[in-house]
């Protein structure tokens, strides 16, 4: 993991793929390797799936923790993620909103009722036979919501085997770029596409493609 932005309250890190935020048996987690790695206390502000790399945000005391994890709390955060799938989405474009009921073995699912819904914007692109990149902006921050949001589009993400993706070296979610306020100063972060075959073959024409659309959409 690379540390993208460092300053004296917060870190932001480029997340590895395949480890969990927090102790998973036998398997210390992210905050506690790096955490020690750095002889510091490290508070997490949000959290990546196991299978997610990219941007993440962690507050280096409790005053710094409580002041960023408010941001989350309020929506004025800005992300956005990159994905990959080998399936064709149900539509290029648009919005996916929806309430999350929990499913069997940890799993999650998107229901069609309102009461308090994950609500998701998406763009797609074809980068080549059979792969298509996607730009995925999250509006509420639900356990698994991009991953359930694809796949009740019927594209789950690659290598996203809990739903239903194909086979691959990872599962195909990075968190790309996040946009924070500190202390009266807007800070954005992007996170490179470091792992994965997929990713670094495709990456720069992935990311073109998205910074191309933010600018001419004023995605924000």
């Amino acid at each position: 993991m690379d540390i993208l932005l460092e300053h004296r309250d917060y870190l932001v890190i480029n997340k590895a793929a395949g480890i969990g935020m927090h102790q998973e048996g036998e398997q210390s987690g992210l905050v506690r390797q790096l955490g020690e790695t750095l002889g510091e206390a490290l508070y997490p502000v949000h959290r990546l799936d196991k299978i997610t790399t990219g941007v993440l945000l962690l507050a280096r005391n409790p005053d710094a923790n409580r002041e960023l994890s408010r941001q989350f709390a309020e929506r004025s955060t800005r992300k956005w993620y990159l994905a990959l799938s080998d399936q064709k989405s149900n539509k290029k474009q648009g919005l996916i909103k929806g309430d999350m009921e929990k499913a069997r073995g940890g799993s999650w699912k998107l229901c069609r009722t309102q009461h308090n819904p994950a609500i998701t914007r998406f763009h797609s692109c074809l980068l080549a036979e059979g792969l298509r990149g996607f730009l995925l902006q999250p509006q509420t921050g639900k356990t698994h919501q991009l991953r359930v949001a694809l796949k009740s589009q019927g594209c789950p993400i690659l290598g996203d085997s809990r739903y239903g993706g194909s086979a691959a070296d990872r599962g195909y979610l990075h968190a790309w770029q996040l946009s924070f306020s500190y202390q009266g100063e807007r800070l954005t972060v992007r996170a490179p596409l470091s792992e994965g075959e997929q990713f670094i073959s495709h990456g720069a024409e992935l990311e073109s493609w998205a910074t191309s659309l933010m600018a001419v959409t004023k995605v924000d």
